[in-house]
């Protein structure tokens, strides 16, 4: 998952040292082409969002684990549309014992 959020520039961010790094890089670069296409953050989010479930499903399909689950819910995106509110009275009932907590 890409998580997009403003870091103040210079605070030692590892991420940001190393986005620095490859601008930095890519801007001595003669070879690579310039792109000036603006394109909205929402179109970003949403091929982000797109691209993780596709990932999420191929990883959820070749597991062996979690079969049960599975079978009730072979597609990543009929899970995502579930909304599950947590309450302190929600009770999981695990192979072995019982949890609080949740399932899925």
């Amino acid at each position: 998952m890409v998580e997009i959020r403003w870091i103040m520039a210079h605070a030692g961010h590892r991420g940001n040292e190393m986005a620095d790094q490859q601008a930095k890089e890519a801007g001595r670069n003669k070879n690579i082409q310039e792109c000036y296409i603006k394109i909205r953050k929402n179109v970003v989010m949403s091929e982000q969002k797109e691209k993780s479930v596709k990932w999420w499903q191929r990883e959820w399909t070749e597991t062996t684990k979690g079969a049960i689950t599975k079978a009730l819910l072979p597609k990543i995106e009929e899970r995502l549309k579930f909304r599950i509110n947590e309450t302190p009275n929600f009770i999981a009932i695990g192979k072995d014992m019982v949890t609080n907590g949740l399932i899925i």
